[in-house]
């Protein structure tokens, strides 16, 4: 859900949120060129265990309108205290973390570039959506979640000992606002929210 946003009927709706923003040849595994360590030119990374975890960040208030409305806006509350970094333990020698990452992106094939080491999401009131028109009455949800991203990786370089490290990152911050009357979302988050924000009974509510 990089920088994407869902929502219902033909409401105009502007979501404000942080945006974020590869190796030679190993045999037997898919690597990227990028991130090359010191003098070694034909170093390659290797990646295994790549897994990825959506998490809720902020979420509305309920939301209920008993009429028509014309236009409406809210900022979004942070959910928890964690503040997420990108990190990377066992970077190579010569190489720095932005490599790393950038070698990982390039293997992942991502649409934009993972989220660097200096980059912070931190929970704040810094996410906001607004709508001008064409929703109708009845409940509603707004959240922003954050698409992390963990994946091991090994450094080999020619006869040097290989190095094993790990990065966590993320893809991108997204944020969706539904009706409580539509079908549970396709996020994890999306579900989350609903749960927390929508009436008993809603479909948008997986009771499953």
């Amino acid at each position: 859900m990089h920088g994407t946003t869902r929502h219902a009927c033909s409401a105009a709706l502007v979501i404000g949120a942080l945006l974020t923003g590869a190796a030679g040849c190993t045999p037997g595994g898919e690597d990227d060129r990028d991130g090359r360590a010191g003098a070694c030119a034909d170093g390659a990374y290797t990646w295994s265990g790549v897994r990825r975890e959506q998490r809720l960040t902020a979420l509305s208030d309920p939301i209920r309108f008993t009429k028509v409305p014309g236009s409406y806006s809210s900022r979004l509350e942070p959910v928890g205290a964690t503040a997420y970094r990108p990190t990377v333990t066992g970077t190579p020698r010569g190489a720095d973390p932005a490599g790393v990452i950038r070698a990982l992106g390039r293997h992942l094939r991502t649409a934009r570039p993972l989220a660097g080491p200096t980059e912070t999401e931190r929970p704040a009131w810094d996410h906001f959506f607004t709508y001008e028109k064409g929703l109708g009455k009845g409940a509603y949800y707004a959240y922003a979640a954050l698409d992390l991203v963990d994946a091991d990786f090994t450094y080999s370089c020619g006869d040097r000992e290989p190095v094993r490290g790990h990065v966590r990152t993320w893809e991108g911050v997204g944020a969706g606002f539904l009706p409580c009357s539509s079908e549970p979302a396709d996020e994890a988050a999306g579900r989350i929210a609903a749960e927390r924000l929508c009436p008993t009974g809603s479909e948008a509510v997986d009771e499953v």
